[in-house]
Parts: structure tokens; C-alpha cells; sequence
């Protein structure tokens, strides 16, 4: 049991893939951050690009 549980404490084989794991899911939460931050702002500009097209080119009737 000894000579398990020390071959477990040194095995580093599974340490590289949870590394990345964290390194992808604090890319994930910066990206989810700032399209959380950023999303009014697009939002606003796309709204006053189809209030300008509005403008220029009214529907037509009928």
C-alpha cells in the first residue's frame, strides 16, 4: 500500500492537461468578461447604423 500511494504522489503525468484545462478556462472568463463589457457599446452602434439606413432609404408602401 506503501509503495502505492508513493508511486501516486510523484506521478506528474495528468499535471500538463490540467494546467492547460485552467489556462483555457481563464481564457474562456476574459473573453466571456469583455463581450459582457463591450456589448452595450456594439449594440449602440448597430442601432444607430440602422436608424441612419432608416434615413437614407424609408420602406416603401404597398
Amino acid at each position: 500500500m506503501r509503495n502505492f500511494i508513493n508511486r501516486f504522489a510523484k506521478d506528474e503525468s495528468g499535471a500538463t492537461a490540467i494546467e492547460y484545462g485552467l489556462i483555457a478556462a481563464l481564457i474562456s472568463v476574459v473573453i466571456i468578461g469583455a463581450l459582457v463589457a463591450i456589448g452595450p457599446k456594439v449594440k449602440g452602434m448597430f442601432d444607430g447604423v440602422n436608424t441612419e439606413l432608416d434615413k437614407a432609404a424609408p420602406a416603401k408602401e404597398g
